[in-house]
Protein backbone atom coordinates (compact mmCIF):
# COMPACT_ATOMS: atom_id res chain seq x y z
CA UNK A 1 0.00 0.00 0.00
CA UNK A 2 2.12 3.03 -1.23
CA UNK A 3 1.59 6.39 0.60
CA UNK A 4 1.44 9.94 0.20
CA UNK A 5 4.85 11.26 1.41
CA UNK A 6 4.59 12.04 5.22
CA UNK A 7 7.60 12.31 7.43
CA UNK A 8 8.03 8.97 9.61
CA UNK A 9 8.37 11.41 12.82
CA UNK A 10 4.77 12.71 12.01
CA UNK A 11 3.38 9.42 13.07
CA UNK A 12 5.42 9.15 16.14
CA UNK A 13 2.42 9.41 18.50
CA UNK A 14 -0.17 6.85 16.36
CA UNK A 15 3.38 4.15 16.17
CA UNK A 16 4.14 4.26 19.88
CA UNK A 17 0.24 4.12 20.67
CA UNK A 18 0.25 0.91 18.22
CA UNK A 19 3.47 -0.49 19.84
CA UNK A 20 1.64 0.02 23.82
CA UNK A 21 -1.37 -1.93 22.57
CA UNK A 22 0.79 -5.10 21.48
CA UNK A 23 1.28 -4.83 17.74
CA UNK A 24 4.32 -6.05 16.03
CA UNK A 25 6.50 -4.26 14.26
CA UNK A 26 5.36 -6.19 11.03
CA UNK A 27 1.74 -5.18 11.23
CA UNK A 28 2.77 -1.68 12.37
CA UNK A 29 4.87 -1.43 8.83
CA UNK A 30 1.71 -2.22 6.98
CA UNK A 31 -0.48 -0.18 8.56
CA UNK A 32 1.31 2.79 7.57
CA UNK A 33 3.72 1.72 4.51
CA UNK A 34 7.12 1.58 5.25
CA UNK A 35 9.56 -0.69 4.96
CA UNK A 36 11.40 -2.96 7.26
CA UNK A 37 14.82 -0.33 7.51
CA UNK A 38 12.33 2.87 8.06
CA UNK A 39 10.70 0.85 11.02
CA UNK A 40 13.95 -0.29 12.14
CA UNK A 41 15.46 3.29 12.04
CA UNK A 42 12.40 4.98 13.11
CA UNK A 43 12.44 2.30 16.70
CA UNK A 44 16.65 3.27 16.82
CA UNK A 45 16.27 6.94 16.86
CA UNK A 46 13.31 7.23 18.83
CA UNK A 47 15.05 5.09 21.62
CA UNK A 48 18.10 6.96 21.31
CA UNK A 49 15.98 10.15 22.06
CA UNK A 50 14.20 8.66 24.82
CA UNK A 51 17.69 8.00 26.70
CA UNK A 52 19.04 11.21 26.21
CA UNK A 53 15.89 12.61 27.43
CA UNK A 54 16.03 10.59 30.51
CA UNK A 55 19.61 11.58 31.09
CA UNK A 56 18.91 14.85 30.61
CA UNK A 57 20.99 15.77 27.66
CA UNK A 58 19.36 18.25 26.10
CA UNK A 59 18.12 17.29 22.38
CA UNK A 60 19.09 19.61 19.71
CA UNK A 61 18.89 19.74 15.88
CA UNK A 62 22.76 19.61 13.97
CA UNK A 63 23.85 22.14 12.16
CA UNK A 64 23.90 25.85 12.62
CA UNK A 65 20.57 27.42 14.15
CA UNK A 66 18.42 29.51 12.01
CA UNK A 67 18.74 33.35 12.47
CA UNK A 68 15.32 33.34 13.82
CA UNK A 69 16.00 30.73 16.60
CA UNK A 70 15.08 31.04 20.23
CA UNK A 71 15.98 29.03 22.81
CA UNK A 72 13.42 28.04 25.32
CA UNK A 73 13.51 27.81 29.01
CA UNK A 74 13.35 24.08 29.20
CA UNK A 75 15.96 24.13 26.54
CA UNK A 76 18.47 26.09 28.94
CA UNK A 77 17.33 24.32 32.24
CA UNK A 78 18.41 20.88 29.86
CA UNK A 79 21.78 22.64 28.71
CA UNK A 80 22.30 23.53 32.38
CA UNK A 81 21.86 20.05 33.98
CA UNK A 82 24.04 18.68 31.64
CA UNK A 83 27.09 21.04 32.52
CA UNK A 84 26.48 20.30 36.06
CA UNK A 85 26.51 16.54 35.54
CA UNK A 86 29.62 16.86 33.39
CA UNK A 87 31.41 19.12 36.18
CA UNK A 88 30.56 16.93 39.31
CA UNK A 89 31.69 13.59 36.77
CA UNK A 90 34.93 15.48 36.44
CA UNK A 91 35.01 16.44 39.99
CA UNK A 92 34.66 12.74 40.67
CA UNK A 93 37.42 11.30 38.30
CA UNK A 94 40.07 13.94 39.78
CA UNK A 95 39.21 13.18 42.92
CA UNK A 96 39.65 8.93 42.39
CA UNK A 97 43.03 10.21 40.41
CA UNK A 98 44.15 12.06 43.97
CA UNK A 99 43.16 9.15 46.55
CA UNK A 100 45.06 6.74 44.20
CA UNK A 101 48.38 8.76 43.68
CA UNK A 102 48.26 9.38 47.63
CA UNK A 103 47.84 5.32 47.81
CA UNK A 104 50.71 4.92 45.54
CA UNK A 105 53.38 7.15 47.68
CA UNK A 106 52.16 5.64 50.58
CA UNK A 107 53.10 2.56 49.42
CA UNK A 108 56.57 3.70 47.97
CA UNK A 109 57.23 5.34 51.38
CA UNK A 110 57.37 8.86 49.98
CA UNK A 111 55.54 11.90 51.57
Amino acid sequence: MPRSYRHIQEYEKEIMELREQGLTGRQIQEKFGFTKKQYENFITRYNHRQAKTEAGIAIRRKGRPPKDYVVSEQGKIAELKYILARRDAKIKSLEMENELMRDFLSLTERK
